[in-house]
């Protein structure tokens, strides 16, 4: 393992260059030493190695002051978060006196998180505040859009509102220009809660679909669902049950499972508003055309992901609704075949098996008009996607011993 030969390495070094003989090489030896062991996960390990480095770099302010806000970060690890505070603060003040600004904002922006933890919100906002200034200072704006989040985050908690709703627009505004998208995501996720706690529900749906789009479902799920969770709840106060409704089942369809609290809110969202079929095209039907492979693309990654039977009952609402709306046939069923030519051909394939499966419970004439607005669809296609649309279908409808060719 290369952390275990990291650790030997180190530790032979500590017994190469001692404390009293070399002093200043121990020190970073420890330093080190504590730097690994803490990504480790071995807090108190690390705190042990790096209170000899603090005690060792005393003549050399600068490093004792970057050793300092590592234990900080080992202590807090450890739950020491009175200690974690402390030390970060003396981190702080040191990196004031010398003068080394980025420095001190990362040991202010610690010292918030720490603060925060312990429930003393109005003392992590001045902290936060002035890590904020630091970073300005040095125009470095990554860090500046994180102490920005959690600065607003802070004024939240401590009922600060409308200043939680402005810092968080910046912190937004500067995640997105520096194109961080899980500082985005958990900026705009901060927001929308903040205008949830404003009464601004549609400013805080708003706020919460940017959190979802920067949360790919596929890259970070606990997020979109955490995001999606936080958009069903702005919904259902928005009065706007149908979207509610859609945006908690795709919270729930996380795969493995979303986070627990995050799957208690999004229960309690269809609990309260039940769970009618039919909501995705009543959502459709508030949409323009354009935006409708938005509003299909997170529904059918839920259903590539449910289970076979929550897919085909997905999959039966959809073909009822669609068949529901005469004369818009062909263009819902062209929207749902350009957002299935999205995924992977066994993706593809599970849903089109699935529609048939449920297609075939309904009456023949039904089953007719829906072919054809299908069919009618797949011809807008270019060749290779429309060909593999038809041969997709018409595969698996002759395996299930059925006749009428698609498209």
């Amino acid at each position: 393992m290369a952390d275990d030969a990291a650790l030997e390495e180190l530790r032979r070094r500590l017994r190469t260059y001692t404390a009293e003989r070399f002093p200043v090489q121990h020190a970073t030896t420890q330093f080190h030493l504590g730097s690994v062991l803490l990504g480790q996960g071995r807090a108190m390990g690390a705190a042990a190695a790096l209170r000899v480095a603090v005690r060792l770099f005393a003549p050399l302010p600068a490093e004792r002051a970057k050793a300092e806000n590592l234990l900080g970060a080992a202590l807090r690890a450890g739950g020491r978060h009175a200690e974690a505070a402390e030390t970060f603060a003396a981190a702080a003040a040191t990196f004031a006196a010398e003068h080394l600004v980025a420095e001190e904002g990362a040991a202010l922006h610690n010292l918030g998180l720490v603060l925060g933890e312990q429930g003393r919100p109005r003392e992590a906002i001045d902290a936060f505040t002035r890590a904020l200034d630091r970073f300005d200072a040095e125009r470095l704006a990554p860090r500046a859009a994180a102490s920005a989040r959690e600065l607003g985050g802070a004024q939240l908690a401590a009922g600060e509102v409308p200043a939680a709703v402005a810092t968080l627009h910046r912190a937004v505004a500067l995640a997105e220009r520096t194109g961080d998208q899980p500082s985005l995501g958990a900026a705009a996720n901060t927001l929308g809660l903040a205008h949830l706690a404003n009464g601004a529900a549609a400013a805080a749906a708003a706020a919460f679909q940017t959190a979802a789009a920067a949360h790919p479902r596929g890259v970070r799920p606990d997020g979109y669902a955490m995001a999606k969770a936080n958009l069903a709840l702005a919904y259902e106060r928005a009065g706007d049950a149908p979207r509610a409704r859609l945006a908690a089942a795709q919270a729930l369809g996380v795969r493995p499972a979303p986070p627990p609290p995050v799957a208690e809110q999004a229960t309690g969202v269809l609990d309260r508003l039940g769970a009618p079929d039919g909501d995705l095209v009543a959502v459709l039907d508030a949409e323009p055309a354009d935006r409708w492979p938005r509003v299909l693309r997170d529904e059918v990654a839920r259903w590539v992901d449910a289970d076979p039977p929550e897919r085909r009952e997905a999959l039966g609402a959809w073909i009822d609704g669609q068949l529901a709306r005469e004369g818009r046939g062909a263009d819902l069923a062209a929207a749902w075949l350009g957002v299935l030519l999205e995924r992977s051909p066994e993706q593809l394939e599970r849903v089109a098996a699935d529609t048939l499966a449920a297609l075939a419970t309904r009456d023949e004439p039904a089953r007719d008009r829906f072919r054809n607005d299908v069919g009618r669809a797949m011809v807008r296609f270019h060749e290779p996607q429309r060909l593999r649309l038809k041969d997709t279908f018409d595969r698996i409808a002759q395996a299930r011993g059925e006749e009428a060719p698609w498209g």
